[in-house]
């Protein structure tokens, strides 16, 4: 389970008038990827269709926004790639013929539609003034008339000569010019270069303002209703061509240039090889049976030479998780996915630092609805329970202590809540210097680990347990001279062991500040729970029960926002950077399946926004269910607290103390603030050229937002100090 496995190989031999056929089915799976051998090439058939499909593109960028969007269905029967799109061509052309008027009249009237929106918008900014814009639009020879739309932001310096008025409208400023043919001249060609639009003054213009927006209404309508009548008659224009069909052809023989970089093929026959995820075979058996195309499966053993991307294995509750390692890459055949202890691991590092009952079922739930829109969603399902599950540890609901804590407050132990991570990280960390001697195993080289890094968890394991037990310390003395010794026998020199003393020491104060990383959980816990008790406090300090409830749903809106995204980086940046640093270098090979048609991909798109929908309308019925059960419940108890219930302690606290606190969390965060700005454009830059390189990017931006915790926990400790 914790092994990647390799993609199994695989052959179809179909007849070459239906490879596009087979190749549609096979995509439609999701489970292959194709790789032709080293001696195949793209058949003629296909390479001689680069030149009509250039055509082809030169229609789409000319008729694509006139042309249907639903219901393409490319040919269900066999046909020769020209022959289907010259058809196609021929289609697509007798449709443009028959529909260019239309569509010029279309255009028209759109450009008719934006000089109404616009002189509308212009009208009603000028409404109320005594300019008589009838005998402006009459001006001429001698005088002209424009009205100027600069872009928000223009920096326009007018000429001397014409009048000018300028004013905002629609977001936009706008002038309205008079002057000489000259004047004009100059202002259009400023304008130009400010990329403003010049609009002359339409005829239709009166001295009544109000008529002025009437013929304006009235010319919109007549617009709106002339536009839907010319799409009913584009609609049965492409039904009279059979545009729907041509276009679902054409773009299915586009999709196969665009994917299919070569293939084997003779006069009659052609190879279609690569690999599949389907180790069974089943889904694409049952693929191949279901298509029209004349095709055989075959499944022998994969080429000599050839290198099979590599799968993940994990069972269904471990798949969402997956994410972390792909982060990276794909583990190699001899590394660990460690997915299915992530699932584990990652929950509780998000609970634990989002501890609340009402929290964290609101956000388990919402990512419940919204697990099929949004894959990334499932992480948050086992997030949000382990949250209502560390809620209930520490006695937290929507940021009330609504009931007894199964163990403490967070805020009255915060050296606990601190010491905690740290003992979880260090078993993490512990863990993944195992996976690595797992690994080390399958590659045939334990021997060689037992003699070295096998002593270096005995270092790290008993540098950590003599601060409880002195003889950890002994342990650990054990561990580096088995480390230094195991080196210089391994390589079969003493010279090596001072450079392995050396990379110990190197390796030792690594893990050790990847050791303390770990405390920015119980950092942002203990911040966690601050929060929600300034929450209450401010609850508590307004005067009625209705402002109350409002004060308590918005902090906690405010909480699930603004720290899920926190605590889901933070819980990201240790797993990437502390943890598989440790075993993980993730450089396998990736599986990458070919993408299915543009026709499929169509229908699957309408039903996903229909599941989206669906979704919103649920998670706004269970907010607004939840919303009225915690106002029901909430409200009485609220009403009889007395409104200092919260105001308790603090007034003895030293003003120097808490001027520390602050100092220390402000310059903290300024200072990451400006790391953060220089790697994080760095990592911009990096990703432009290479956007594999996302999850090693994040890796580096973590590390320097880092340090506005460290001063987040010294405020902590200050503050708790002074209670």
């Amino acid at each position: 389970m914790i092994r990647p496995r390799p993609a199994r190989w695989f052959e179809l031999l179909v007849a070459r008038d239906d490879a596009t056929l087979a190749l549609e089915a096979l995509a439609g799976t999701g489970a292959i990827e194709l790789e032709a051998r080293p001696t195949a090439a793209l058949p003629a058939a296909l390479a001689d269709l680069r030149l009509p499909m250039q055509q082809f593109s030169e229609l789409a960028l000319r008729y694509h926004d006139y042309w249907p969007g639903d219901r393409l269905q490319a040919s269900a029967f066999p046909e020769p790639p020209a022959a289907t799109l010259e058809r196609c061509l021929s289609q697509i052309r007798g449709w443009a013929q028959d529909a260019e008027p239309v569509i010029g009249k279309l255009q028209r009237g759109d450009v008719e539609r934006d000089e109404l929106v616009c002189w509308k918008h212009a009208l009603e900014a000028l409404a109320g003034s005594r300019l008589d814009l009838a005998q402006m639009a009459g001006a001429g020879p001698v005088l002209q008339a424009r009205l100027f739309v600069f872009a928000p932001g223009s920096a326009v310096a007018y000429p001397s000569g014409p009048l000018v008025r300028q004013f905002e409208a629609g977001e936009r400023l706008h002038a309205l010019a008079l002057g000489t043919a000259d004047d004009m001249q100059r202002l259009v060609q400023q304008a130009n270069a400010l990329k403003a639009r010049v609009r002359g003054l339409p005829p239709w213009l009166q001295r009544d303002w109000r008529a002025n927006d009437v013929h304006i209404a009235t010319r919109l309508a007549e617009l709106e209703h002339e536009a839907a009548a010319m799409a009913e008659q584009l609609a049965a224009l492409a039904d009279r061509h059979g545009l729907r069909r041509a276009l679902g052809d054409a773009a299915r023989l586009q999709w196969v240039l665009t994917n299919v970089r070569a293939l084997e093929a003779g006069e009659l026959f052609c190879w279609i090889t690569g690999w599949t995820s389907d180790v069974a075979g089943q889904r694409l058996a049952s693929a191949v049976d279901r298509s029209p195309a004349r095709s055989i499966l075959h499944r022998p053993p994969p080429p000599a030479a050839a290198t099979a991307p590599l799968l993940l294995a994990n069972p269904w509750w471990a798949r969402p998780f997956e994410i972390f390692s792909r982060a990276l890459g794909m583990p190699s055949r001899n590394e660990a996915d460690p997915s299915a202890l992530l699932a584990f691991v990652v929950p509780l590092m998000f609970g634990y630092m989002f501890a609340d009952v009402g929290q964290g079922l609101l956000i388990a739930l919402a990512a419940w609805f919204l697990r099929k829109r949004i894959p990334l969603a499932r992480l948050f399902v086992a997030g949000g329970l382990a949250a209502a599950a560390f809620g209930a540890v520490f006695g937290s609901v929507f940021s009330l202590h609504g009931f007894h804590a199964l163990w403490f407050a967070a805020l009255d132990d915060p050296l606990t809540i601190l010491l905690l991570p740290l003992v979880g990280g260090a078993a993490l960390l512990a863990l993944g210097l195992l996976l690595s001697g797992v690994e080390a195993h399958w590659r045939g080289e334990l021997a060689h680990w037992l003699a070295t890094d096998a002593g270096f968890i005995a270092v790290y394991l008993g540098l950590l347990g003599g601060f409880a037990w002195t003889a950890g310390f002994a342990v650990a003395a054990l561990g580096a001279a088995a480390f230094c010794l195991g080196h210089g026998w391994s390589e079969r020199r003493l010279v090596a062991i001072p450079g392995a003393l050396a990379e110990l020491v190197e390796r030792t104060l690594q893990i050790m500040i990847n050791t303390l990383s770990f405390a920015r959980v119980g950092a942002f816990a203990l911040a966690h729970a601050g929060l929600s008790s300034a929450i209450v406090t401010l609850m508590h300090a307004s005067g009625n029960a209705p402002v109350q409830v409002l004060v308590l749903v918005a902090g906690n809106a405010i909480v699930v926002v603004l720290e899920g995204l926190v605590v889901s980086i933070q819980t990201t940046r240790l797993v990437l950077f502390e943890f598989f640093t440790r075993f993980l270098a993730a450089d396998g090979r990736v599986f990458r399946p070919l993408p299915v048609p543009p026709s499929t991909l169509q229908e699957r798109g309408m039903k996903t926004t229909y599941k989206f929908t669906t979704a919103l309308v649920a998670l706004a019925l269970v907010l607004g269910i939840g919303a009225t059960a915690l106002l029901v419940t909430m409200v009485p108890a609220l009403a009889a607290a007395p409104s200092g219930a919260a105001a308790g302690g603090g007034g003895d606290a030293s003003s120097f103390g808490l001027m520390a606190a602050a100092v220390s969390t402000a310059l903290a965060a300024l200072g990451a603030g400006f790391a953060v700005a220089r790697v994080g454009t760095a990592a911009v830059g990096a990703l432009a050229e290479k956007p594999e390189l996302f999850g090693r990017l994040l890796i580096f931006v973590g590390l320097a937002e880092g340090i506005a915790i460290y001063g987040l926990i010294v405020s902590i400790l200050i503050l708790n100090r002074l209670a």
